[in-house]
């Protein structure tokens, strides 16, 4: 199983050269990009092949990087060899007063953005976060919103974040299987613990059943799993235990 890693998890240990260097001794045959490492894609491309690194999936953040700059986004993502486009949520859609109507307004523009990307050669899909899966003030659940309005959009499965929203992600994979194409890997922490790494925890020394979620995946037809870890303390110690988790389940 070829496993990608998140380089959003690494962006604290820099300088780059040296992260790309230590996740591909430890296994790592793909990255996922972010943001930070979009700076000079051809020279980031080079630092990639130097070790045996691809990039099949990226995040472009907000929805806007596929609207007025759609063709920087597509450029960027030519160049790292993408084939995999996501784009998560922006912060203001969870605030106090974001209701339905938002939710829907924004899967129209995705379902937009998706049609150009899809037109480009590019595949194209949504991040979650714990938001989509907190009610509304109208009780309605965003993910729902966002599936149903922007029905060509593939998911990448945030597991993690889906139970910190508070629901039950073998549910969501049951009820969704052909949309979720891709899945990041991470685990929580036990409650009160790892408060310096934001109750994030490795792969595999968390609470989350990975062994299950994973058979679901794979059954669900998902065939990209990106760890992530959104504030390790030791990013080496976190790539390397969660990768030998991830290999024997």
């Amino acid at each position: 199983m070829d496993i990608s890693f998140q380089l959003y998890s690494a962006r604290n240990f820099s300088p780059w050269e040296n992260v790309i260097s230590q996740i591909a001794a430890l296994g790592y045959t793909q990255v996922e990009g972010f943001g930070g490492v979009y700076e000079d894609p051809a020279a980031f491309k080079a630092l990639l092949d130097q070790h045996g690194l691809t990039m099949p999936s990226g995040h472009f953040f907000p929805v806007g990087a596929f609207e007025e700059d759609l063709d920087a986004s597509l450029e960027t993502a030519k160049v790292l060899g993408m084939s995999r486009l996501f784009c998560p949520a922006p912060e203001d859609m969870w605030r106090d007063g974001t209701d339905a109507a938002n939710w829907i307004a924004l899967a129209k523009r995705l379902e937009e953005a998706c049609k150009k990307v899809n037109d480009a050669g590019l595949r194209f899909g949504w991040h979650n976060h714990h938001w989509e899966f907190m009610p509304l003030p109208g009780g309605e659940i965003a993910m729902d919103l966002i599936l149903e309005h922007a029905p060509s959009l593939e998911w990448e499965m945030d597991v993690a974040w889906v139970i910190r929203g508070g629901a039950d992600p073998k549910a969501w994979i049951d009820a969704h299987a052909a949309r979720i194409s891709t899945a990041h890997v991470k685990d929580i922490a036990p409650e009160g613990e790892n408060s310096d790494e934001d109750g994030w925890a490795d792969v595999g020394h968390g609470t989350v059943d990975w062994k299950a979620l994973m058979a679901a995946l794979r059954a669900a037809g998902t065939d990209l799993f990106v760890m992530e870890h959104d504030n390790p303390s030791d990013m080496q110690r976190f790539a390397e235990r969660s990768i030998a988790a991830l290999r024997s389940y």
